[in-house]
């Protein structure tokens, strides 16, 4: 089987956490199906970031994209307070070059109900 563009979507839409993927321009390219929801009118495939994030969040991103032309790879970017995620600032490379980036939620679990999925719980999270 070749791993084929539908293939890659339909893995990346399986993924239970939001993926945006955004290019060196702070364009987003990419938005897998749980992002698509999360994020619905805030921002979309094709618009900048900075739609929907600050002039410090530039700043933070920017300084995250130097790290990562020196080698760098996952930061922990923050402990988000409202939703007790953990998040990452994750460079993307092709041939050794950083072509862009997403973020990385890791969210807090549940340990009350370990057996509720985590695409549920991400998907109602506040």
């Amino acid at each position: 089987m070749d791993i084929t563009y539908e293939v890659l979507e339909a893995i990346l839409d399986a993924y239970a956490y939001e993926i945006v993927f955004v290019d060196r321009h702070h364009i987003v390219r990419y938005m897998n199906k749980v992002a698509k929801e999360r994020y619905a009118g805030r921002v979309q495939v094709g618009q900048s970031l900075f739609c929907c994030h600050n002039e410090n969040s530039r700043q933070k991103i920017e300084a995250f994209l130097q790290r990562a032309d020196q080698g760098e790879d996952e930061m922990f970017e923050t402990l988000n307070q409202k939703t007790g995620e953990r998040e990452f600032f994750v460079p993307v490379r092709v041939k050794g070059q950083v072509v862009g980036y997403f973020e990385r939620h890791e969210a807090s679990w549940d340990k009350k109900e370990p057996d509720v999925p985590v695409f549920e719980y991400w998907k109602h999270r506040q």
